[in-house]
């Protein structure tokens, strides 16, 4: 293969993919604080309400889970506006994401919960707790604690899946890698860099969420949650 690499090319063009990279950053860091309280809400409401609650929270867990995120973002920015509701790429994509991980969040947090034996919230309640503070102290914390692997996963992979979203023109790090590649005719460079961006992007976010779980819930947490970013800087 007669190839000369020319990375020196995407110089001319840092402010662009430094731009879809915050973008990038800023669209995950919104899914995740808002999937995730959606999915700790619908998740509670899925295991103490009755089925005139639960049976519309499965169906809409159920109906994200098994259809594309593509789909999903089409129908909220091309489809919305037929209903008369027009909104920009940037909120179409806000409002996908987090419809999108809520879903995966609630599923996560309700395998959490129903992984607290009875005897467990039967001891809070012999110890005088209230509902609330049996909810919080029993039930929650230690069902969070269980799956925040499972739930760091999920945001790394709603983080990586922010790059289907220049489907819709918004400006991520995808987008702009478009654009740079239109402009330079350089695609293996431009895509190589961008992948090493989204992997230290991962990496980064993994080491965030352990570090976080370590504050939440203590060191065995953490190292659960950090053992990807171990195995691959090995």
């Amino acid at each position: 293969m007669n190839y000369t690499f020319q990375f020196g090319v995407l110089a001319q063009y840092q402010d662009e993919l430094l731009a879809g990279l915050w973008l990038t950053i800023q669209i995950s860091v919104f899914a995740i604080v808002c999937g995730t309280a959606f999915g700790i809400l619908f998740a509670a409401l899925r295991s103490v309400a009755g089925r005139p609650v639960r049976i519309p929270i499965d169906a809409y867990v159920e109906l994200i889970r098994n259809t594309p995120f593509l789909v999903q973002l089409f129908i909220i920015y091309f489809g919305l506006p037929a209903g008369g509701m027009r909104v920009s790429a940037i909120t179409a994509a806000l409002i996908g994401v987090t419809i999108n991980l809520a879903a995966y969040s609630t599923e996560i947090v309700r395998a959490g919960i129903e992984a607290i034996h009875k005897s467990q919230i039967e001891a809070g309640e012999a110890l005088g707790f209230t509902r609330v503070q049996i909810f919080r102290y029993v039930v929650i914390i230690p069902a969070l604690q269980k799956v925040y692997p499972a739930l760091s996963s999920q945001f790394v992979l709603m983080m990586l899946a922010t790059s289907i979203c220049s489907a819709i023109s918004v400006g991520e790090l995808t987008a702009a890698a478009s654009f740079v590649q239109s402009q330079s005719y350089r695609s293996f460079e431009v895509y190589l860099a961008v992948t090493a961006l989204y992997l230290v992007l991962a990496l980064a976010l993994r080491a965030i969420l352990a570090l976080i779980g370590l504050w939440l819930f203590g060191r065995r947490t953490a190292r659960r949650a950090l053992k990807p970013v171990v195995e691959a800087s090995a």
